[in-house]
């Protein structure tokens, strides 16, 4: 079993479909840290809204948050957009866990790092937010196509294929869109006077120095099944939990090391 300093997971996107429930909790039987950061997003209540969607697997994660906090595990929620119902209750404790609008965490070898959603830097969601859900709407048919096309693979003995991650990396727009979201958020660590920050919103892991501020992007748990987490020596790394072959319960995790070159934009 992995032990690190601090875990950072975001967007599980509890009560829909999409959620990949499963290969979370196998992540999570297999990873432990002093610390647990949830990024946002970790109970869908716009999906929740529209239609009821709760199996046992979500529950199980839910059960198993908790039991990691009362284990001793420090567990910090920062709620995001889509569970932004528990922003009114930042500052309370539920089972352990705190509910915090954002907060530093600062790292083994003495990075101080804002942890946020993100969502305050999306336009879409600030500006017009019915546009917000009408690109949910269109997100959540991508997921579902994205479903059958995955299980056919699966039949194959083919690996998980995301097809949303594919057009955000292939469609300028959505690329346009992840960068300038990227620089906004580590602009604003820098005017904070911070090292950097830890995010999600996007569905993008990534770690990259943007202008000198260290940019962390945790990924999720519905397309990437990724986490970024701090070893014990304040060493960053993402891991991504894929699958060996189809199935879910044969899966092995990808470091990606943080980048050796600063990289401006």
């Amino acid at each position: 079993m992995a032990r690190y300093r601090a875990i950072f997971i975001s967007d599980l996107h509890l009560g829909t479909p999409g959620c990949q429930a499963g290969p979370l909790l196998d992540f999570l039987k297999e990873h432990t840290s002093q610390t647990l950061y949830l990024v946002g997003d970790i109970i869908d209540g716009w999906q929740l809204r529209r239609r009821w969607y709760w199996p046992q697997l979500h529950n199980d994660v839910v059960q198993k948050l908790l039991r990691r906090a009362r284990k001793g595990c420090r567990v910090v929620f920062v709620p995001g957009n889509h569970d932004e119902f528990a922003r009114g209750f930042v500052g309370l404790n539920f089972g352990g866990i705190e509910v915090l609008e954002d907060t530093v965490h600062v790292t083994a070898d003495g990075k101080r790092l804002w942890v946020t959603h993100g969502d305050y830097f999306d336009g879409v969601i600030q500006c017009a937010k019915w546009l917000a859900y009408v690109g949910d709407y269109a997100y959540e048919f991508t997921l579902r196509v994205n479903r059958h096309f995955n299980s056919l693979r699966a039949r194959l003995g083919l690996p998980y294929w995301s097809l949303s991650s594919y057009l955000k990396h292939k469609v300028k727009k959505a690329v346009n869109y992840v960068s300038d979201f990227e620089t906004a958020v580590a602009a604003e660590a820098r005017r904070l006077g911070l090292d950097g920050v830890v995010c999600g919103h996007i569905h993008h892991a990534e770690i990259r120095s943007i202008n000198g501020t260290l940019y962390c992007n945790d990924g999720d748990w519905v397309e990437s099944r990724s986490a970024l987490v701090e070893h014990h020596d304040g060493r960053l790394e993402l891991i991504y939990w894929q699958p060996l072959s189809g199935h879910d319960a044969h899966a092995q995790q990808v470091p990606m090391p943080v980048p050796a070159e600063t990289e401006h934009v």
